[in-house]
């Protein structure tokens, strides 16, 4: 990106694609994790939902973060 190889809106738009396709991944980690921390296998349950509290944060930040640049993406394409 930094050689400019694509013209600007080739480029916004791949970078638009990939950050979707990591808001999928990330909403998919949020669910496996939602869905892990309330299996009765989990001996450490206290720490386990720490955890899973803490990357439900960080996750939910990161889509902010994506819907921000996904956004301001689409307002330079128009």
């Amino acid at each position: 990106m930094l050689y400019a190889p694509d013209k600007g809106i080739a480029t916004r738009y791949r970078v638009s694609f990939r950050l979707s396709k990591y808001r999928e991944q990330i909403e998919q980690l949020l669910t496996h994790l939602a869905n892990s921390a309330d299996s009765p296998e989990n001996l450490s349950r206290n720490e386990g939902q720490r955890v899973v509290n803490d990357a439900r944060e960080k996750a939910e930040r990161l889509l902010e973060d994506v819907d921000r640049l996904m956004a301001q993406i689409k307002k330079q394409n128009t």
